[in-house]
């Protein structure tokens, strides 16, 4: 019996054409280029993928992408490869983007640009015909770029909102505050491992790939990417839950160790694989491409050489014009430290006094200068706390996750609650600052457990704003115009009584000396 042959087949079973090995020639050398080009940018990446357990899944996304590709060779083989210049202006975009993002110094902005870059040099090189074909594979990428730490505080609210209301609702008596919360057998809190974020990730990269293998309709597979959102979330949810009443009805024997972490994977493990087992009973069979529909126009002529290699070295060129921009704004800038001396006096008579108002100090990484002092008057005293940022890179940068007030860890401060506020300086300005209060681990000889109100906001070129991605946006934009990227953040604090009035002190401390704070920020700055 003869065997039959598809038009497919045959195409993969022949010698690729002379289009075909030019264009794959220049895709490969397209993709060097931007994998040296932005080697730090993908080596960031990678360092990432290493060191956190959320992200380690990223290892798999390329393969799995490759994989998808090969899946669609007989596809793609029969496509004519057509340089699309067009794409040169997503390519501008792109790297526009990561030009920011790298002055902003923001890991998650230059490697989705990164990502982008990547994937469009597919339509760049091979054109839009073999880029339709792939589309997902080239989508799936993105799970690549380990970003989603940003959802952390929002997941760790809704966690504590949740778990407090169910032990509620199951008859145990809490009293809260912000993320902590205490029952009658115990102390617990919410922290970054009980966000849910690692679940949420790894199930949407999961779910994702699931519904693609196995739906065929935009309408199942939009619903189970929704699935794969929302029941990691609610999982955690009821996780935390059943980690607190196990710890409760063992007279904390249970889930407070180890087995706190062993038995949320379980629960984990058991939630995804009922909703990938229920999942499947709605599979699609046949395929979701149909192979006729792909078969190239006759009148589709290649591309010649010398027009496919015209658009390749425009795309390279483009590709290294962020980095050329990017040398130019920072040659002969140096990392100098900042001194910040903090004066001896100021308005309204608050005079310097030691020791520290409360023994506290944010934690704010690596700053070029810093100034810690407290000041007293007319019974009242305030911290001041200045953290001064000059030529800002990925390690040292105002605006990042890890600079805060006070850490989760941290033995003797808890952040119990945040807010923001309207006040007024120096007469004339009304500006929104946030606020937090934070509670001692320790009594005082009365049995109070001390308090302090902290307020704090950023400075940026004399800017004022309590909104990170403003002051970045500020920092940028001053940085391209040339006039630096001098920012800081101004924490004042005070202790919090039982009688209140906190608020008030911080408010009178800002109107009569921000004029002064200024100046020594501006002094600051002009010893560049």
């Amino acid at each position: 019996m003869n065997a039959v042959v598809t038009p497919y087949a045959a195409v993969i079973r022949s010698e690729l054409s002379q289009p075909w090995r030019q264009a794959l020639v220049a895709l490969v050398l397209l993709l060097l280029w931007t994998f040296v080009l932005y080697r730090e940018t993908g080596a960031a990446m990678v360092t990432i993928w290493a060191r956190s357990d959320t992200f380690a899944h990223a290892f798999l996304v390329p393969p799995i992408a490759l994989w998808l590709v090969w899946r669609q060779r007989q596809l793609i083989a029969v496509q004519v490869p057509r340089s699309t210049p067009a794409v040169l202006v997503l390519i501008a975009a792109a790297s526009l983007v990561w030009l920011l993002g790298e002055l902003a110094a923001v890991n998650a902005v230059t490697q989705l640009a990164f990502v982008a870059l990547l994937v469009l040099t597919v339509p760049a090189v091979l054109g839009w015909s073999v880029a339709r074909l792939i589309i997902f594979p080239l989508g799936f990428l993105f799970f690549a770029v380990p970003v989603g730490e940003f959802l952390l505080p929002q997941l760790m609210e809704w966690t504590a909102n949740f778990t407090v209301l169910a032990l509620r609702l199951s008859g145990v008596p809490v009293y809260r505050e912000g993320l902590q919360f205490v029952i009658p057998s115990g102390n617990w809190s919410v922290v970054e491992a009980c966000s849910g974020v690692r679940y949420l990730i790894a199930s949407l990269t999961v779910g994702t790939l699931f519904a693609y293998l196995n739906y065929h309709s935009t309408k199942r597979r939009v619903l189970f990417v929704i699935a794969s959102l929302l029941v990691p979330v609610v999982a955690n949810w009821v996780r935390a839950y059943m980690i607190v009443m196990l710890g409760h009805l063992s007279g904390n024997k249970l889930a407070v160790g180890v087995d706190h972490l062993i038995y949320g994977w379980l629960f984990f493990g058991v939630v995804m694989m009922l909703m990938f087992i229920i999942g499947t009973r709605w599979t699609e069979s046949g395929q979701a491409v149909s192979a006729h529909g792909s078969v190239p126009a006759e009148s589709a002529p290649a591309m010649t050489a010398s027009r496919l290699w015209t658009a390749t070295a425009g795309f390279a060129a483009l590709l290294a014009a962020p980095h050329l921009a990017l040398w130019a704004l920072e040659s002969g800038t140096v990392g100098d430290s900042v001194q910040l001396t903090a004066p001896a006096a100021l308005a309204s008579d608050w005079q310097v006094r030691s020791p520290d108002v409360a023994h506290f100090k944010p934690a704010f990484q690596n700053p070029s200068g810093e100034m810690a002092a407290s000041y007293a008057s007319q019974g009242r005293v305030v911290g001041l706390y200045l953290a001064y940022y000059r030529h800002q890179n990925y390690s040292q940068k105002l605006v990042s996750s890890n600079n805060v007030l006070v850490r989760s860890n941290d033995p003797q401060w808890a952040q119990v609650a945040s807010a923001s506020r309207s006040v007024e300086l120096a007469g004339k300005q009304i500006c929104v600052l946030r606020t937090a209060e934070l509670r001692s681990a320790s009594l005082d000889q009365s049995g109070y457990q001390g308090r302090l109100m902290v307020w704090h906001i950023y400075w940026v070129n004399g800017i004022l704003t309590a909104n990170d991605y403003l002051a970045k946006a500020y920092s940028v934009f001053y940085r391209l115009t040339g006039r630096g990227d001098d920012s800081a953040v101004i924490v004042v604090y005070t202790p919090k009584d039982r009688t209140g009035g906190a608020g008030s002190v911080l408010e009178s401390f800002l109107m009569d000396n921000y004029p002064s704070i200024n100046a020594l920020l501006r002094a600051a700055q002009q010893n560049n």
